[in-house]
């Protein structure tokens, strides 16, 4: 139990830098304004680290925003490395998260078929 609490202390802290980093640091224009970190998961023993990413438009876009991610995953590790006081610093991988498209489409679906509820 006292290790998942101290996995999870450092998934919010990773999530935390790593959007940090995305907004203020990385001068990629592929990155664009609405690309966020939605969910880090990181392995009990520190090895490697999944964090989630969202990004709103169409899927060139979003083919971009990951090719500059994989791009910028030395720097990045680099960067939390300087940030976070870890012994090793886990080895990045980037995953698109479509969660939040999937809601908005569930949402535009819902109030949809509310109007014809009423009637």
């Amino acid at each position: 139990m006292k290790q998942n609490n101290r996995i999870s202390r450092i998934n919010d802290e990773i999530l935390r830098e790593t959007a940090l980093i995305l907004r203020g640091e990385l001068q990629d224009p592929r990155l664009g304004a609405m690309t966020s970190v939605t969910k880090v998961d990181t392995t009990t023993d520190l090895q490697q680290c999944k964090i989630y990413v969202s990004v709103m438009g169409d899927s060139e876009q979003k083919q971009a925003v990951m090719a500059g991610l994989k791009n910028a995953t030395g720097y990045i590790r680099k960067a939390l490395a300087a940030r976070i006081n870890l012994r090793n610093t886990p080895e990045l991988f980037f995953l698109l998260d479509d969660s939040l498209e999937y809601a908005s489409h569930m949402n535009q679906l819902m109030k949809k078929i509310a109007p014809k509820e009423q009637e």
